[in-house]
């Protein structure tokens, strides 16, 4: 498969912030998109799957529900550690400090609204707004305004304080809300996840605790330094630090010490060892959850480096529109369920009007091969149109289209 950016403009300049323009990386892009369309196989197994077990549930599950469900992993740490990211190279691109403190800051405050409002309403297909549930665009929304305050700090102290999140992190696993006494929804917010009751009529789920995802933005804001670097250079380290992470995975992994509440286990065939040596948290995501996903990622970026092509440029559009894709591939997929079980089941049932986290109907759903086939026809409907939008984005000087 020959994955590749174009070169001319995947080359970056050595400038510092303050020097001014930086062309896109057409290799962030392209690992964003990459990310964003596997991302999109989790959600049609999400609404399409037939099973009715937990994936991630080693008694339950089957090797392919397994790592189907693994290979979609990478996308939130992705995601949330290319926002950081993202952010540094906003400032090369002539924007002051505070410029890009207010962009961080407002729009971290819209994808918070954005997540409890309109996704929730892509998620459930309900009016009823009694329930909602905190899921990416929440922990990234949270991220973006911590980072917003993160950025008038040098760089290595953001990026120190975002590393020790995430490795330290792991050390307050005993903590629990109880602990807190009256403060116990504090910590569901930053550790450990759960329902809060807001109100008498109002629930929230946070799915996606704070800590330590602040942690991998502000991480992926210190690395925006390194793609400042010349393209051989460059991936000269891509590939050192990509190896080095996920090497640190498997030692830290083996040694069964720290960095999961789960240890694993010599099981009855070497697959579902495997298995189980991969099965690590993610909610909230482990140190080694996070080092499994990030190392390879960061090694692909050194291999996208040279990468080009249609099918690279495929990739790069989704991943210059990634919030335009997350919204309108939630609301397609869930329209598309609701099709389906009109279809087989005569009517739609649980997935419209549910007034807690989405449930299929009995006796609906489809097995792998289904899902792979609604994942790949929903991915290439929906390249054309963000396309567009990509187009309309790049002609655009209207600053409110760099919230979606």
């Amino acid at each position: 498969m020959n994955l590749s950016t174009q070169s001319a403009s995947a080359e970056a300049t050595t400038a510092s912030p303050s020097a001014g323009m930086m062309p896109r990386l057409d290799s962030v892009d392209l690992l964003r998109g990459v990310v964003m369309v596997i991302m999109a196989l989790d959600h049609a197994r999400h609404f399409f799957t037939a099973v009715r077990f937990n994936p991630e549930n080693f008694d339950d599950t089957t090797v392919a529900h397994f790592f189907t469900r693994w290979l979609t992993h990478i996308c939130a740490p992705v995601f949330v550690f290319l926002a950081g990211t993202g952010a540094f190279l906003y400032r090369t691109r002539g924007h002051s400090q505070r410029e890009l403190a207010w962009f961080l800051f407002s729009r971290g405050v819209w994808l918070i609204i954005l997540e409890l409002t309109v996704m929730r309403m892509g998620w459930q297909f309900s009016f009823d707004y009694s329930y909602a549930v905190a899921q990416v665009l929440w922990a990234i929304g949270w991220s973006m305004i911590i980072l917003s305050g993160l950025v008038f700090l040098p760089i290595s102290i953001s990026t120190i304080f975002g590393i020790l999140m995430i490795v330290g992190h792991n050390a307050l696993d005993g903590m629990k809300p109880r602990m807190l006494g009256d403060f116990d929804w504090l910590w569901r917010i930053l550790h450990t996840g759960g329902r809060i009751q807001i109100s008498e009529n109002y629930t929230l789920s946070i799915m996606y605790p704070l800590i330590p995802w602040i942690g991998v933005m502000a991480a992926g804001y210190g690395f925006g330094v390194l793609l400042m670097t010349e393209q051989q250079q460059r991936r000269r380290i891509l590939w050192w630090l990509g190896g080095s992470v996920t090497a640190a995975f498997v030692l830290h992994r083996w040694l069964n010490i720290y960095g999961d509440p789960q240890p694993w286990l010599l099981r009855e065939s070497v697959v579902w060892t495997v298995v189980d040596f991969l099965n690590c948290d993610k909610y909230p995501p482990s140190l080694l959850f996070l080092l499994m996903t990030l190392g390879p990622a960061l090694a692909s970026l050194a291999l996208f480096e040279r990468a080009r092509g249609g099918l690279a440029r495929f990739f790069i559009i989704f991943g210059r529109v990634p919030l335009f894709f997350y919204v309108v591939h939630i609301f397609l997929l869930h329209a598309l369920a609701v099709i389906a079980a009109y279809l087989t089941l005569g009517g739609p049932g649980s997935l419209v009007g549910s007034q807690t986290p989405l449930t299929l109907p009995d006796g609906y759903g489809f097995g792998l091969p289904g899902v792979y086939v609604v994942w790949i026809a929903v991915c290439l409907s929906l390249y054309p149109v963000c396309r567009w939008y990509n187009a309309v984005k790049r002609k655009s000087r209207n600053k409110l289209l760099s919230y979606l």
